[in-house]
């Protein structure tokens, strides 16, 4: 389906629009009625388009952007590009899908992680500490992760809801990948009590960190 127009492509997701996924959609924050399964299988039979990405990020509208972080080249966006995307990005699932899809693959994510991570926007700042996360889990070198036990410890509690799930999952891999913080990341857990409560389906795990910890490295010894 190469040479589609955006035209083409926003009919097209206008025939895949389910009131009954929207309302479901909408109870997470996301403002579209795409099933995603349906979704990629469109970014599937469209492939690799960069141009058309672009132009179908550029409609704002919901489902189009998810679509078009799906079919771009995440190498191809330079900084400032990926730093606007970000700041568009009024969504939950939007946002989470540029920094994982493509600002993870893009060769400007650590300038990014270190911008966004002192940003004072707080979603911005979740992004900063989403790829500080992911580096706590693939690429730890450098990173000083008692000093951001220290930040978590002092700010978590308090921070705006998307800045402090970003930072418990930040508590929460540390305490997993690293042994010799473990047990300072589980107290900062249990002290701040930062999502105890929430409720978790039957068979998933607890977004409280000591209890995801402690799962975590159970499975690792199984």
């Amino acid at each position: 389906m190469t040479g589609t127009t955006v035209d083409e492509v926003m009919a097209e997701l206008a025939a895949l629009d389910d009131p009954r996924a929207r309302k479901v959609n909408e109870r997470h924050g996301d403002d579209h009625g795409v099933n995603l399964s349906k979704l990629r299988a469109l970014a599937k039979s469209l492939k690799t388009q960069q141009d058309l990405a672009r132009q179908l990020w550029a409609t704002d509208d919901t489902a189009a952007k998810l679509l078009a972080l799906l079919i771009c080249r995440p190498k191809a966006f330079q900084r400032d590009e990926l730093d606007t995307m970000l700041r568009q990005s009024r969504t939950p699932k939007v946002h989470d899908w540029l920094v994982n899809y493509v600002v993870k693959k893009n060769p400007h994510v650590e300038e990014l992680r270190v911008a966004w991570f002192a940003d004072p926007d707080p979603v911005v700042g979740s992004a900063g500490w989403a790829l500080t996360t992911d580096r706590v889990t693939n690429r730890p070198d450098g990173l000083d992760l008692a000093g951001l036990l220290d930040t978590i410890e002092a700010e978590m509690k308090g921070a705006p809801e998307r800045l402090q799930w970003a930072m418990n999952h930040c508590l929460a891999q540390i305490g997993i990948d690293h042994p010799q913080h473990r047990e300072r990341a589980i107290g900062i857990g249990e002290r701040l009590e930062v999502l105890k409560d929430y409720p978790t389906s039957p068979g998933c795990t607890s977004p409280f960190a000591p209890t995801w910890i402690n799962e975590m490295v159970r499975r690792q010894d199984v």
